[in-house]
């Protein structure tokens, strides 16, 4: 219950995720290279928005992986497991931070944040009592009371003087790979990511 508006605030992000749960759940899956059994998920509920990506840059990534999955298994033995984490409080504890090989930021100017907002129709999220989660529908003013000003909190210390609009990435995340949404097009972008993945896959080999 957020103190001075007195509605329930899913944003702030020391009370938003549950983060022992969340980084004994990130160790084991780095370790063993599964989901836990007892692992449930209601984001199935929530709309999903397909994005495209241009068969071509698709194609060639599909190659690139496959060969360095053959390479690994054909060379050392082993099988590479591929984790994706994809959430909007990722780089606020230091604990989950430390668990990511790889650190990318999708950065969003704030009208267009908001707009996404606005057009949800609601989000189901995670309560005790159901497991597949409780639908939530913003109140008014929601955005600007609660979850722009817990998006900011959150993300202060990600950037140089706590610029989370324009300013560069800071010490925090070490290594973090900043894609700006607006000068990128998704292809541009997989490729970016998919690049340094590629790296990191080639340094475990040496």
């Amino acid at each position: 219950m957020h103190p001075i508006h007195k509605v329930q605030d899913w944003d702030a992000a020391p009370g938003a995720i549950l983060w022992p749960k969340l980084v004994s759940f990130l160790r084991e899956v780095k370790e063993t290279g599964k989901i836990p059994p007892d692992h449930r998920s209601h984001d199935h509920l929530n709309e999903q928005k397909e994005v495209k990506v241009d068969d071509e840059v698709r194609d060639r990534w599909i190659d690139v992986f496959e060969g360095l999955r053959k390479e690994r298994e054909q060379n050392a033995q082993e099988k590479i497991v591929w984790g994706l984490v994809d959430g909007f409080l990722l780089y606020w504890n230091q604990d989950v931070i430390d668990q990511l090989d790889v650190r990318v930021f999708l950065r969003v100017p704030e009208e267009i944040l908001r707009k996404r907002r606005h057009e949800r129709h609601g989000y189901h999220t995670a309560v005790q009592s159901d497991p597949e989660g409780s639908l939530w529908r913003d109140p008014p003013g929601y955005w600007e009371q609660i979850v722009y000003p817990a998006y900011v909190d959150a993300h202060r210390d990600v950037f140089i003087d706590g610029d989370i609009e324009t300013g560069a990435p800071g010490e925090k995340a070490k290594g973090l790979i900043l894609l700006e949404s607006l000068t990128m097009d998704m292809g541009e972008a997989v490729s970016r990511v998919c690049g340094v993945l590629e790296d990191v896959a080639r340094q475990l080999e040496n």
